[in-house]
């Protein structure tokens, strides 16, 4: 049995800030505990090397919090430790996440020397005013610099990640945020509405969104823009210059494996006996260093029939493409007829479309997503 490709998720739970829209499992510091916490990573992972099952690594992807905040030097320990553990693919996608202030940005040639070939900068906005807004450390100005030390740096691949949808935003404000991005050339934008997330300064305190109808011109008008300038919509959020889509992100979608190491990290493993098992690392990064070997899962558990369909299709109708019945199949160990009866109501609604072998959303399915996955859910 063909196991699905495997990817590897860090996480660096540390940010100088908590943004007040934030939900991820990130904590404020004015000090990072590098040589505790790089230990701790370590011993996850060696713990972890047996869901390989013969793999190879394809994706690794460094997230947070805020990775650029450790130092160049523990960022090339880590990357040098776990090529010394684990095989990774020559072609190895290897993604941090980074923000735009200036003393993180000054690492960044050193970031590309430890072995990193993909950045993401969190941008969010070129605005100054929305930035004060949304809580981002950064200004316009080293948002703009940062992009350009990326690409000094030798990072042919970096992403932007932009919202919109803030607080006092207009579709023409919205609009020049865009164009700002596009004019720095990356090979990838992911471009998202902000949301307000439970258990955020947002929830308790809401800030005064642009209404429905603003929303809706500002998401026609970009995506427009974004194909115009060559940049193609692969996933609800995700728009790419050809041959630069996210392929960590897209192995999620798809349904892939990843291991997941760090406070709060998950992962998904398929064994060949078909069971598919997901799981949690202990939250709290002081319980997640002070973790003994082989005691760092919080929580795992084996996915059922109706989950492992409910979780395929909230990954896979993200995809512009949407999936194939035979890559469902194989997959998931399932038969796809267990889909026919939803598939057939759903497409009768004109909420998902089927050509041959192929499923995906269309527009309005697209538009009201959350309560189409939500029907794989129920028994």
């Amino acid at each position: 049995m063909q196991l699905p490709p495997l990817g590897l998720y860090i996480h660096l739970p540390w940010c100088e800030r908590k943004c007040p829209y934030c939900d991820f499992n990130s904590h404020e510091t004015s000090r990072v505990p590098e040589e505790l916490y790089i230990r701790a990573l370590l011993s996850d992972l060696r713990g972890e090397l047996h869901f390989l099952q013969g793999r190879t690594i394809e994706t690794l992807f460094i997230g947070g919090g805020t990775p650029s905040l450790f130092s160049a030097s523990a960022i090339r320990q880590l990357m040098r430790e776990i090529a010394t553990m684990a095989p990774l693919a020559p072609t190895l996608e290897a993604t941090m996440e980074a923000n735009p202030g200036s003393a993180e940005a000054e690492k960044f040639h050193a970031f590309r020397d430890a072995g990193i070939n993909r950045l993401s900068l969190g941008i969010q906005s070129f605005d100054d005013a929305h930035l004060e807004a949304l809580g981002r450390v950064h200004t316009s100005d080293q948002a703009l610099a940062a992009i350009e030390f990326a690409r000094s740096a030798r990072f042919d691949s970096f992403n932007l990640d932009l919202m919109h949808g803030l607080p006092g935003q207009t579709p023409r404000t919205a609009e020049s945020d865009l164009r700002t991005a596009i004019a720095g050339n990356p090979a990838h934008l992911s471009w998202y509405q902000l949301t307000i997330e439970q258990n955020t300064v947002f929830h308790k305190r809401p800030p005064l969104l642009p209404v429905e109808d603003e929303l809706s011109d500002i998401q026609e008008c970009g995506e427009e823009l974004l194909a115009v300038h060559g940049y193609a919509q692969y996933e609800v959020s995700a728009y790419s210059k050809p041959g630069f889509h996210c392929r960590h992100n897209r192995n999620y979608w798809s349904f892939g494996d990843y291991l997941g190491i760090g406070a709060g990290a998950h992962g998904k493993i398929t064994f060949s006996d078909g069971r598919i098992q997901r799981f949690a690392k202990r939250r709290q990064p002081h319980d997640y260093m002070s973790s003994e070997p082989g005691d760092f899962v919080a929580r795992s558990r084996t996915l059922g029939q109706r989950d492992t369909v409910g979780e395929y299709m909230m990954n896979a109708l993200r995809l512009n493409d949407g999936f194939f019945l035979t890559e469902f199949s194989q997959n998931t160990r399932l038969d796809a007829d267990v889909l026919s009866p939803l598939l057939t109501s759903l497409c009768e609604r004109a909420l998902l479309e089927r050509s041959g072998d192929r499923v995906r959303a269309t527009d309005a399915g697209r538009r009201f997503l959350d309560n189409v996955v939500a029907e794989f859910f129920v028994d």
